[in-house]
């Protein structure tokens, strides 16, 4: 891949119009740059497919498709770079024997046979972690995979159907997914916190949750209120007797949510707590249409986080972090 855009996790410097020689100087400029930030699907200590920003090194092609790939190799590049408690999902050896990107969008990823010398139970990991990684990328929407120059119609362990391709619609650390809930349901993606050596980062789940009698962004927020679920060693922000007191309303792509006072970390203080923040905004940002979130609770005319600070404007999400909009 020639030209790529960055992820939309990762900060850019937008260019005017300039000439050919200041867009050279530009490039020139990047190369010199010792690293990038680019952002990896990597398993954590609790078997889960995390996100993770890492500082890596400026490619010397611009074939960024191909760099992430050999980053999630084990053992390979990015091992000094692992986070405490992470490690990488591809096998030893894996080489990325050739990437092309087709015109709808499809990335056929050619690898080598070392691909092969997995577990069955780590599979959907790989999928996942890989599938994330590269649609992290704009024109990247799905991910096809060849194994040693040959299409795979199927995983070559477990037997993963793929000759359609994987997607991130094919979830991630899905949690939940019976019968009834794949029928009845609609599949969304949840961010939890976890905690590992006093270190708390958010996991992406994806669950399935009721669309028949609240609608979607309810069913998103009582899915959140329940919890993780016991199955995972994820945290539960939410006080036990919170609930909505409207349903949510979307005004140009703001979600606006009512809650009881049950939500506060503080009701003296009016405060909410920055995980229960941030657990709302990253889950609820997920779905297309919401760029934002305005949190309201009753009978408080302002609230504050942690730091005292008013939340009296629509709550951003961007990047690994959320932002109050401007």
């Amino acid at each position: 891949m020639e030209e790529i855009d960055p992820p939309n996790e990762t900060e850019t410097v937008e260019k005017n119009d300039t000439t050919s020689e200041e867009t050279q100087s530009e490039d020139a400029e990047k190369r010199h740059t010792t690293t990038v930030a680019r952002q990896l699907y990597l398993i954590d200590t609790n078997g889960m497919v995390v996100p993770q920003i890492l500082e890596l090194p400026f490619p010397e092609s611009k074939e960024v498709a191909k760099q992430v790939l050999e980053y999630l190799v084990k053992e390979g590049p990015v091992t000094p770079l692992l986070p405490n408690g992470f490690q990488a999902v591809l096998p030893e050896g894996t080489e990325v024997l050739g990437i092309t990107l087709q015109d709808d969008g499809t990335m056929v990823v050619d690898l080598s046979e070392e691909f092969k010398n997995y577990e069955a139970k780590d599979e959907q990991k790989i999928l996942q972690a890989m599938t994330y990684t590269l649609t992290q990328f704009e024109q990247i929407k799905k991910i096809k995979i060849w194994l040693n120059g040959h299409p795979l119609d199927e995983m070559p362990v477990d037997g993963t159907p793929i000759s359609n391709g994987h997607s991130r619609a094919n979830g991630i650390n899905i949690v939940n997914s019976d019968v009834v809930d794949i029928v009845m349901g609609q599949a969304v993606t949840l961010h939890f916190p976890t905690e590992y050596n006093n270190i708390r980062y958010y996991v992406p789940v994806t669950k399935y949750v009721s669309k028949s009698d609240k609608n979607i962004y309810e069913s998103v927020v009582y899915s959140l209120l329940n919890g993780p679920g016991p199955e995972t060693n994820l945290i539960h922000v939410f006080n036990s007797e919170t609930t909505l007191v409207d349903s949510p309303v979307l005004e140009d792509g703001i979600l606006k949510l009512v809650f009881s006072e049950d939500i506060l970390k503080n009701k003296e203080q009016a405060m909410i707590s920055d995980e229960v923040m941030e657990t709302l905004v990253r889950s609820l940002t997920e779905l297309e249409e919401v760029e934002g979130v305005d949190i309201k609770v009753e009978n408080m005319e302002k609230l504050v986080n942690e730091n005292g600070e008013i939340l009296n404007e629509p709550v951003m999400r961007k990047s690994d972090t959320i932002i109050s909009k401007s």
